[in-house]
């Protein structure tokens, strides 16, 4: 049920998604992307520009957060539960503290999560 709001959000906005996997995917590529883009305003010393895009991060983790089925999803989404809120904590801290390092922390924790997607759905395939 959880997915499928999500699924739905983004084909309202004309993303064409191949299935719910990919649309995880997508997410993991959008927090890397935004964080990129706060990165850059940090440097640029553009506080404005830096809190909309950490804002963004944090939307999609709170969506990542909102379709975990803790309840039957066992262990695993138990731990992706607590990673995520760290996660967003790091964002807080980010845009806070005005520092790199924290996003360098979330984009490290992403992109292996993006990585083991990506070789779990593709092997499913």
């Amino acid at each position: 049920m959880y997915q499928n709001n999500a699924y739905n959000t983004y084909t309202q906005n004309n993303f064409e998604i191949e299935s719910p996997q990919k649309l995880i995917e997508m997410l993991y590529e959008g927090i890397l992307r935004f964080n990129a883009q706060a990165k850059r305003a940090i440097r640029d010393e553009d506080i404005e520009k830096r809190t909309y895009w950490i804002n963004r991060s944090n939307a999609v983790f709170i969506e990542l957060l909102y379709i975990l089925d803790v309840n039957n999803g066992g262990e695993v989404a138990k731990y992706l539960h607590g990673l995520y809120s760290h996660q967003l904590t790091l964002l807080v801290r980010a845009n806070m503290q005005n520092k790199e390092s924290y996003l360098d922390e979330v984009n490290n924790v992403v992109k292996g999560l993006l990585e083991g997607w990506r070789d779990v759905t593709h092997v499913a395939e």
